[in-house]
Parts: C-alpha cells; sequence; structure tokens
C-alpha cells in the first residue's frame, strides 16, 4: 500500500494558509501547533478583522478576528505585522475579554488602520453589500486607502502606543537565534484578489507569498508551509462554490456551520481535488492539514493517535495524500484543541 514516510524535521519557521475559501480551521491547527511546538512567535498575517479564527480550549471558545490564535500558548511573543489592517477597538476588545496579557502583544508600526468612515463606506456600497457580500468590516475601503497612499497607520494611533514594535526586527532576531516562529494566515486562497473567482474575493492576496510580505520575511526564511483543507468545502457570501449543495442536503450530512465574523450560513461541498491540487502549488505546500474528519467518520470524533483511527478513516487520508502528493501531518478529529492527531516525526 501507498503511503508517505512522515519524517518531517521541525524547523524554525512555518506557514499556515487556508486551502479552499477560508473557513478551513486555520486557527485550531495553529492554537494545536503552538502549543504542541512551544513557539516562541505567533505572528498574523492576511487582511485584517474580516477574518475570524475560532478556538476551543480548556472548554472556553474563543473567537479571533486580530490577536494570533497561538496565544494559548502563554509563553508565546503575539505579532501582527505591517501587512495586516487592525482596527484597534476590535484588537484591544480581543486582548481585554481574553484576559491577554498586553506585553506580549505587538503590532507593527506600518500596519494599517480602520476606521469607522472605511465601515460605513462598505454598509452603503450596494456592490459590496450585495453583490460581493462582503464582511462589511472596513478592510475592503481601507486597503483602498493604503493603495492610495493616504491610510493612517498604526504609528499614528495613540491607543496603541504601547504596542507599537517593529514585526520584521522581531522576527528576524528570532530567525537568528534559531526560535520557532509560527505565522498565521487567513482567509483562504480561492479568496486571492488575485487568484480567487474574481470579484468574488477578498481585498489582496492570500497565498504563501503575500503571507511572507505581511510579516516581514523572505520566501528562503520559511522552512514549511502548512496547506489546511476542510474535509468538505464551505464558503460565505456571494461567488462560485464547484459542486454545492442543495441546503437540506448539507444539513443531512451534518455539515451546517455559520460564519465566525458574519453568522451566515455557510455554503457546503465535497472535498474538491481539482482545487486543492492548484492550491498547493500556489502555496508551495510542503504539509497538509486536514480538519473536521469527523464530520466524514463521526465515530472517529475526539481520536488523537493514528492508531484509534477506523480502518475507513485511515483509508480517507491514506487516499488524500495519493491524489494530492503531499503528506498528511496534522488530522483534526474535533472542536477542542487538542482532538487532533499529530502525524509528523522529530
Amino acid at each position: 500500500m501507498f503511503a508517505f514516510v512522515l519524517l518531517v524535521k521541525f524547523m524554525p519557521v512555518y506557514l499556515v494558509i487556508g486551502g479552499f475559501f477560508g473557513d478551513e480551521g486555520k486557527g485550531s491547527v495553529v492554537g494545536f501547533l503552538a502549543l504542541k511546538d512551544k513557539v516562541d512567535i505567533c505572528a498574523r498575517g492576511g487582511v485584517g478583522p474580516n477574518a475570524g479564527h475560532t478556538v476551543i480550549y480548556n472548554g472556553r471558545t474563543y473567537r479571533l478576528r486580530q490577536v494570533p490564535s497561538g496565544f494559548v500558548y502563554e509563553k508565546s511573543r503575539l505579532l501582527i505585522g505591517p501587512g495586516v489592517l487592525v482596527n484597534p477597538e476590535v484588537l484591544l476588545n480581543e486582548i481585554r475579554m481574553y484576559e491577554i496579557d498586553i506585553k506580549r502583544v505587538g503590532v507593527d508600526k506600518n500596519a494599517g488602520i480602520i476606521e469607522e468612515i472605511h465601515i460605513q463606506r462598505e454598509k452603503e456600497s450596494a456592490h459590496l453589500k450585495g453583490e460581493i457580500g462582503s464582511t462589511l468590516t472596513g478592510c475592503g475601503q481601507a486597503n483602498a486607502d493604503r493603495a492610495l497612499r493616504i491610510l493612517k497607520l498604526a504609528r499614528d494611533v495613540d491607543t496603541l502606543r504601547q504596542l507599537i514594535t517593529s514585526v520584521p526586527d522581531e522576527i528576524w532576531e528570532a530567525i537568528d537565534s534559531n526560535k520557532r516562529v509560527l505565522v498565521e494566515g487567513t482567509q483562504g486562497t480561492f479568496l486571492s484578489l488575485y487568484h480567487g473567482f474574481y470579484p468574488y474575493v477578498t481585498s489582496k492576496d492570500t497565498t504563501a507569498g503575500t503571507l511572507c510580505g505581511d510579516i516581514g520575511i523572505g520566501p528562503k526564511d520559511v522552512d514549511e508551509v502548512v496547506l489546511v483543507f476542510k474535509a468538505f468545502v464551505t464558503r460565505v457570501g456571494a461567488g462560485p462554490l464547484p459542486g454545492e449543495l442543495p441546503a437540506d442536503e448539507v444539513k443531512r450530512r451534518g455539515w451546517e456551520e455559520y460564519g465566525t465574523v458574519t453568522g451566515r450560513l455557510r455554503r457546503a461541498a465535497p472535498f474538491n481535488y481539482e482545487l486543492a491540487k492548484r492550491a498547493i502549488r500556489l502555496n508551495s505546500a510542503t504539509q497538509i492539514a486536514i480538519t473536521k474528519l469527523d464530520a466524514l467518520f463521526p465515530k472517529d470524533r475526539g481520536k488523537r493517535s493514528w492508531d484509534e483511527l477506523s480502518p475507513e478513516a485511515k483509508e480517507h487520508i491514506l487516499e488524500l495524500e495519493r491524489n494530492l502528493g503531499v503528506p498528511v501531518t496534522i488530522i483534526r478529529t474535533g472542536l477542542e484543541i487538542h482532538e487532533a492527531i499529530d502525524r509528523r516525526k522529530p
């Protein structure tokens, strides 16, 4: 039987990227890896507060739009890169609500700032609100202002003064000291402004190359790219979804989900190999994380080792590897952060 020999050596810098349309469960993967690998830095790239990442840890649910999901490892430094948009109110509220030591958090001085005017413009846009199905969080309008070079930056905001840092400098120092850096992307590959189903996309690129730029590292600094796929495909908002299932069939399969930021019902489709292979090439993926395996195999819910999985679930993972040509190293079997299988080998 064909199978990968999973000898994935731990390296200091690795990226976590969404493989489909967002909603793949990146937050749970980042949180699991941060705890398992005891990362020194967890840095958030991506667009901004239009992406919600959910982490369930010690019986508590955390819904994060700005703070990196690796905050669950209490010794990690939490950084927001210069390529990320920041809504100061959202960020500071998360820090307070989840009782995060503010000294752990750093915002790059060049991160862009979302103001109320950006949110208002999006709410008034029939194109964004209606046709595109925008999250209406101000990200698109803020990125438009950044392109015009009129956007306010984090260094100009008094409420963020104690958080301001140079994220690239902190990460370069960590790399030079052989420390562990985990970089969290947002949205998904096919919401990319360049590689998605335009115009039903987000306001910037969301692939691994841009994630590097978001935090200030070069491609040669990256050791591993973990591409996250859900066991089925979902998306929120308008735009194509190949193989989309009717709502009643989604419910029958137990695939009903709601967006973290919007609260909208997610549309769903079976796993798409064509899109997955394209995402692998676009991101130079070296590892794959699969989430929601328990949605396909309910009897495997909560399993934490490969040996515990049912033969059907094991064969499903091996079939994914055969078709995609990349090892599946992380398998999530439930919602709680520790309900996962780590197939990486030291």
